[in-house]
């Protein structure tokens, strides 16, 4: 079996956030925090919630790296990583109905 693919080696990062936004020096932080984990990879899967696709554990951590690196001063953050197999079980619910999960982009790596 080829392990480089196991959906227990793949990893998703997810950050969570909450930031503040009372002045326009919170709002510039933020909209920067935001634009820094795009321009990383990450998508919205939700308000505050960002999430990114990871072949390995190893590439999950330079991305946790960079995250804490970019973090404001003030405000909750936190980042989640698990395995595409958890990722997979997760049920998603809009107004409770259930909701099938959109096929996850395939995303270009170069090393």
């Amino acid at each position: 079996m080829d392990t480089r693919f196991s959906e227990y080696r793949i990893m998703w990062v997810l950050v969570l956030f909450d930031l503040p936004t009372d002045t326009k020096k919170d709002r510039k932080e933020y909209a920067l925090f935001r634009k820094k984990l795009l321009m990383d990879g990450f998508t919205m899967f939700q308000f505050s919630i960002y999430l990114r696709h990871c072949p390995s554990a190893e590439n999950a951590d330079v991305h946790i790296a960079r995250v804490k690196k970019w973090m404001p001063p003030f405000g909750k953050i936190g980042i989640l990583r698990i395995t595409d197999k958890q990722f997979g079980d997760m049920q998603i619910f809009d107004c409770c109905k259930e909701v099938l999960k959109d096929q996850p982009v395939q995303q270009l790596e170069l090393f």
